[in-house]
């Protein structure tokens, strides 16, 4: 059954090796994503599955390499998942092989590269990773999820969910999305009150138009876990909401209610 969800950043500065001197100014966001996840683990936790946007602009599941490396980010840093989710049937799936267009190796999204250092990191065991196009609609994204829990009702384990995905990317002056914009900082305010109070229809009701204009890198994997929730009670808390480097960086936990569900 889905006991719970940790929602982390989609950031390649969580990553010593990548962030060098600034590692200091990266420990706040790493210590947070590392006590999120450790506290969700208390709760008896038998396997975790990751749940992120791919880096493909497409829509629909994506399936992902299971190894990687952060060498495009500076240093050869290598991942492994070590499996896969496997698509349920009538899902629309891109292969890796068709986001290979330059005919090189297919590379593993950022938010996948993520979730497995996270969980190498975290000894969290091989992860059933889920990957969803940048492109997926709302409406796809709510049955997408849907369809991912119907089979964690199934049995007797106890499921947690990493959810990678970064807010923002115009939240300050010096943001990588162009500098700051107020429309961008309310954007991701009601973005981080909606993580904080696991508030799926506020996370559902994100446009993706205004979520691209604003750098919301994480709109699709929200909107799945949304959908993965369903009408499940969820106790949300905030574990850390910044923007270091200009981008909307935000850590989450939802403990998922078992005594009932929301009409």
């Amino acid at each position: 059954m889905l006991a719970a969800l940790v929602f982390v950043p989609s950031a390649p500065l969580l990553v010593p090796e990548l962030a060098g001197p600034a590692a200091s100014d990266t420990q706040p966001v790493r210590r947070a994503v590392f006590d999120a996840v450790a506290a969700a683990r208390e709760l008896g936790i038998d396997r975790w599955v990751a749940l992120g946007t791919a880096d493909a602009a497409t829509a629909g599941r994506v399936c992902e390499p299971v190894r990687g490396t952060f060498a495009r980010f500076g240093v050869d840093v290598p991942v492994a998942t070590d499996t896969v989710t496997p698509t349920a049937a009538g899902s629309p799936t891109v292969t890796a092989a068709d986001n290979a267009l330059d005919g090189t190796t297919p590379r593993m999204s950022l938010s996948v590269l993520i979730a497995g250092w996270v969980a190498e990191r975290m000894s969290l065991g091989p992860l059933h990773v889920c990957s969803v196009g940048s492109t997926t609609p709302p409406a796809d994204c709510a049955a997408l999820g849907a369809e991912l829990s119907a089979p964690l009702e199934e049995g007797t384990e106890r499921v947690a969910v990493l959810v990678v995905g970064d807010g923002s990317t115009a939240l300050t002056d010096k943001a990588p999305g162009g500098g700051r914009r107020e429309s961008a900082v309310a954007l991701n305010d009601a973005v981080v009150a909606a993580l904080g109070s696991a508030d799926t229809s506020a996370l559902a009701a994100l446009d993706p138009q205004q979520c691209d204009v604003e750098g919301v890198g994480g709109r699709v994997a929200w909107q799945v876990a949304a959908g993965l929730v369903g009408d499940r009670r969820a106790r949300g808390a905030l574990d850390f909401a910044d923007a270091p480097f200009g981008v909307g960086y935000v850590v989450a936990t939802w403990t998922v209610e078992h005594g009932g569900r929301d009409r």
